[in-house]
């Protein structure tokens, strides 16, 4: 397999159409290798239109996915991003080359591993990955200027909402079969929020994902 041709491909016909249209998103996706966060047995299948399976059930998400999420939260350089749900660590390196420092919560310990391990051997330094629950947040770290939930949620809890800076970004997969609608929501002020309803798709949910009927309002 020509890999740069493959790549070239994946970003010309699945990221592009996709109104990825940003080109220091397009330019990041030539340089994070992303074949080198994909498990060895799928590692051809690295560029493909598809969620690449992980170790425990877990999946990659879709490229033109990933591209679209890195382009709406428009990461800057001082700022730090939560990752919730590690995967192979690829969406962390992507965000950790736009910005400061990122945070990547992960309750399946030998996923943490994997996204640690590729990281490392990529050269990424500016990653703590961590074993947690990350459903309601991670407010260890709190606040961030970004955050990233990586599973499907029923509603975006209010503890995670609270957890960014104001004029923060939240970016989140929100309902449930069969489509869900991917949100970006920006902390306006300490109370209020402006939610933007940006493609449609669906990826599983996220571990421990809270039912809205237990929310407090």
């Amino acid at each position: 397999m020509n890999i740069e041709q493959a790549r070239f491909n994946m970003i010309e016909q699945q990221i592009r159409p996709w109104d990825v249209l940003d080109q220091e998103v397009l330019g990041l996706l030539s340089i994070v290798k992303r074949e080198h966060y994909v498990p060895a047995a799928y590692r051809d299948l690295a560029f493909a239109d598809i969620e690449l399976p992980l170790p425990g059930g877990h999946k990659m998400l879709f490229p033109r996915v990933e591209a679209r999420v890195l382009q709406d939260l428009a990461v800057k350089k001082h700022e730090s991003v939560l990752l919730i749900g590690a995967g192979s660590g690829y969406l962390a390196a992507l965000f950790a080359h736009r910005g400061h420092h990122v945070t990547a919560v992960d309750i399946d310990p030998a996923i943490a591993q994997l996204a640690t391990d590729n990281l490392r051997n990529d050269g990424v330094t500016n990653v703590e990955v961590v074993v947690g629950d990350g459903s309601r947040g991670w407010s260890a770290k709190a606040p961030y200027d970004v955050i990233c939930v990586s599973g499907g949620l029923p509603a975006v809890p209010q503890e995670l909402l609270e957890q960014l800076k104001v004029g923060g970004r939240l970016s989140a997969f929100v309902g449930g079969r069969p489509v869900m609608k991917a949100q970006v929501i920006t902390r306006l002020d300490e109370k209020q929020y402006r939610v933007a309803d940006v493609f449609e798709t669906y990826v599983d949910h996220l571990v421990n994902a809270i039912e809205p009927s237990r929310f407090k309002f």
